[in-house]
């Protein structure tokens, strides 16, 4: 089914894939059940890049990965400006999706979690 999905030349390294295939994997991978080495191995991936960019144009999440810092800036006040501006988006980034996950608890549980401000507090 899925095999059918691409087709490889022999003697040809670049390999064209199917945008059906590409977002097949993709939900393979986002199921949580297989890492990206084994979807390389199993669909004889060749690139090294093929499934990351995947996962950024075709995944639900945010796969992004700065693993390198780069070179320093001159000055260590706007090097650490730069640091924290980038801890910050990442914490707001993290805000929104735990908002979003006790959005989503009170409608699909039909209960309250976060109170509304204003509201008096029961006393113990």
């Amino acid at each position: 089914m899925i095999e059918e999905a691409f087709k490889k030349k022999k003697g040809s390294p670049k390999q064209v894939y199917s945008e059906s295939f590409k977002r097949q994997i993709v939900a393979e991978f986002e199921q949580g059940l297989t890492t990206k080495a084994m979807l390389k191995r199993k669909y004889g991936l060749l690139s090294h890049s093929s499934l990351d960019s995947w996962l950024n144009k075709y995944g639900k999440f945010d796969y992004s990965s700065n693993l390198t810092v780069g070179r320093p800036m001159k000055d260590p006040l706007q090097q650490r400006i730069k640091e924290l501006e980038k801890a910050l988006e990442l914490k707001d980034k993290e805000v929104r999706a735990v908002n979003k996950f006790i959005e989503i608890a009170e409608r699909e549980l039909d209960i309250t979690i976060v109170k509304k401000s204003g509201t008096k507090q029961s006393k113990k």
